[in-house]
């Protein structure tokens, strides 16, 4: 995945996993990801902390916090610097960013310095929203695959009668496999790879099912009670791709919604389902076994990151 993004948004092609451009922003989003987490840092629910000065008792995470935004300057500059030198001297392949750098109009009225911090932001963004997600969505599968055996039963033998034993998926064959498409669904309500939406800002007062917003207010998305509302999804925790063979039964909403809705899904979508597929028509995902060849039972556990009050 991380390949693919890369080459989207630069095209560069990574020199493996110890590349330098991959390590630094890998770096980056894992420091990202800790820092949201509301039981690492006071200032996630205390607000008013940020006001501290660095040299008070246990504002230490203000330092921590410094060192980070450093690497992330560092990690998101590299890589358009290079994409940059690369449109200057003609030799760039295609690439968002690279399309952006070459058709002024695409950036006309902005200055230098905020261009390029739009463009910086946007590349890791491609990164951050393609790599870990999709990946994220992977793991989620095979342990689907393994809990749900049934179901890869089901899934191989569509994939074997639809196109032939042995033959590997395209995109043009999604429609002719809809069980396939409906397990995807599955997935993504199964196992949300973000139970949390990204916070937003209400830019000005609204109402909602007799709720009061004020213009300013922080709205955070609960994606994981949407998939795991009973009345929509009955038997929440199991996995059933069979319930979207219901016309009535919504997909959920794991890209977002409204104007805030993720523009990389139709991307993200389709890489899921090329590696999904091409993953269960080469391979039957099994239990791992014990030293006296029994199966082990696995259990899927939550990391929890949490406050409880």
């Amino acid at each position: 995945m991380a390949t693919s993004m890369f080459k989207l948004a630069y095209g560069y092609d990574l020199q493996g996993k110890e590349d330098p451009f991959l390590r630094e922003s890998t770096l980056t989003l894992y420091n990202g990801f800790r820092a949201v987490m509301f039981a690492n840092f006071y200032v996630n629910f205390i607000p008013a902390l940020i006001y501290i000065p660095e040299w008070v008792p246990g504002a230490g995470w203000k330092r921590k916090l410094r060192e980070w935004r450093a690497q992330k300057e560092q990690a998101i500059s590299a890589p358009y610097n290079w994409v940059k030198e690369r449109v200057a001297d003609g030799t760039a392949q295609s690439s968002v960013l690279g399309t952006i750098l070459q058709d002024s109009k695409l950036y006309s009225g902005l200055s230098p310095d905020i261009r390029d911090d739009n463009l910086e932001q946007l590349g890791i963004m491609i990164h951050a929203g393609g790599t870990d997600t999709s990946s994220t969505a992977l793991v989620n599968f095979v342990a689907a695959m393994v809990l749900y055996p049934d179901v890869q039963e089901k899934a191989q033998l569509e994939l074997d009668t639809v196109l032939g034993s042995g033959t590997m998926p395209t995109i043009s064959d999604r429609d002719r496999l809809p069980y396939i498409n409906n397990m995807i669904l599955e997935l993504y309500r199964w196992r949300p790879v973000l139970p949390i939406a990204i916070p937003h800002v209400c830019y000005e007062d609204d109402v909602y099912k007799g709720y009061d917003i004020v213009k300013g207010d922080v709205v955070i998305g609960n994606i994981w009670a949407m998939c795991r509302d009973q009345r929509v999804y009955p038997n929440p925790e199991e996995f059933n791709p069979d319930r979207f063979l219901d016309p009535d039964v919504p997909p959920a909403p794991i890209f977002g919604w409204g104007r805030r809705r993720c523009p990389g899904l139709h991307f993200g979508d389709a890489s899921v389902f090329i590696v999904l597929t091409s993953i269960l028509s080469v391979y039957k995902i099994l239990k791992r076994q014990d030293s006296n060849g029994a199966e082990v039972q696995p259990e899927m556990k939550d990391a929890a990151n949490s406050l409880s009050l």
